[in-house]
């Protein structure tokens, strides 16, 4: 099963954090949320841990315009994040961590598509699939 939801940039969005990304329901930023890669998200909680309920790893595919991220990363079960959806690269779970020990973060990310997000027009999808 997969779960996709949108979200958009913000000119606050700097990408430098190096162990974390996350995307926020919130419509504004500032420059201290340096692991915030969208804002604005429209994602369900509840229809995220329907679709993922039965995996261990999951697949987060990240696309904006011609760029294409793909993190991977085990799922926390206990996501509840009602206002922030979190992928860590370490072990650290609380209830708004999706996935642990991801393979990417902000900074792994590709530089062009990662100067697109600081445009608040511009719209990310973002698809969650679970990982055979």
């Amino acid at each position: 099963m997969s779960y996709s939801f949108s979200c958009y940039g913000h000119p606050n969005i700097t990408a430098k954090h190096k162990t974390t990304l996350e995307f926020t329901k919130d419509k504004h930023i500032s420059l201290k949320g340096d692991c915030i890669i969208g804002v604005n998200a429209d994602f369900d909680a509840k229809k995220i841990k329907d679709s993922l309920k039965s995996s261990k790893r999951i697949k987060i595919f990240i696309k904006v315009d011609e760029f294409g991220e793909e993190v991977n990363c085990e799922y926390n079960p206990g996501f509840n994040g009602n206002k922030e959806l979190v992928i860590r690269k370490s072990g650290f779970i609380s209830e708004r961590t999706l996935g642990i020990g991801a393979d990417k973060a902000c900074t792994d990310l590709n530089a062009e598509m990662a100067s697109k997000l600081k445009n608040s027009g511009q719209m990310i999808t973002v698809v969650l699939s679970m990982r055979t």
